[in-house]
């Protein structure tokens, strides 16, 4: 292994319907060609759904995004060949078929690796939203779960006390002074 590089998430296109067996034909691949320190990891995104047939409910899973696996790897032109020749691979996602790399942010989007945060939250913290559709917010710890690594904050939109579910990842303790000290600067 090219002791300079670290493996990268790419994205590589499929036929309809041969996630699954890209997925099971790369992993034979690098059995046989001895290629574990060049493809790392290799994943099809997958989400529980709810599906009601004859009255009966029932949890499936289904791919979040089809057509499409998501590879983690050193890019070389050799792996490059490897990979596309693979049955069922249409090709790489990017500009004429040459892979570009994931950006972390799309990379914790689409959960293909796990963020564990370092940082420790009890309740009544409070925290500033570092990450997400609430950045810029503050809110108060109400609840931790420590397993999953989210907390429910307890917010002001629009002028009303909202209760949120966040990740870690997402918020970041701040000295209980510093939200009163935002507010009264907008005043």
């Amino acid at each position: 292994m090219p002791m300079n590089e670290e493996p990268k998430w790419y994205i590589l296109h499929t036929y309809s319907g041969y996630e699954a067996m890209v997925k099971d034909n790369l992993e034979k691949l690098i059995e046989n060609n001895n290629l574990g320190d060049y493809i790392v990891d290799l994943k099809i995104p997958m989400e529980q759904v709810i599906e009601e047939k004859n009255g009966k409910k029932k949890i499936v899973e289904k791919k979040l995004l089809p057509c499409y696996v998501f590879i983690k790897m050193i890019y070389t032109n050799q792996i490059w060949y490897y990979v596309t020749s693979t049955r069922g691979v249409t090709g790489f996602c990017g500009p004429q078929g040459r892979p570009i790399p994931m950006k972390p942010d799309e990379i914790r989007k689409m959960r293909l690796e796990e963020v564990v945060s370092d940082e420790v939250f009890a309740i009544g913290d409070t925290v500033s939203v570092e990450d997400g559709p609430l950045k810029g917010f503050f809110g108060t710890v109400k609840e931790i779960n420590q397993a999953a690594q989210k907390a429910k904050i307890s917010t002001t939109m629009f002028g009303r006390e909202t209760d949120v579910e966040v990740e870690y990842i997402q918020i970041k303790k701040v000295d209980a002074a510093m939200p009163e000290a935002s507010a009264d600067d907008a005043e």
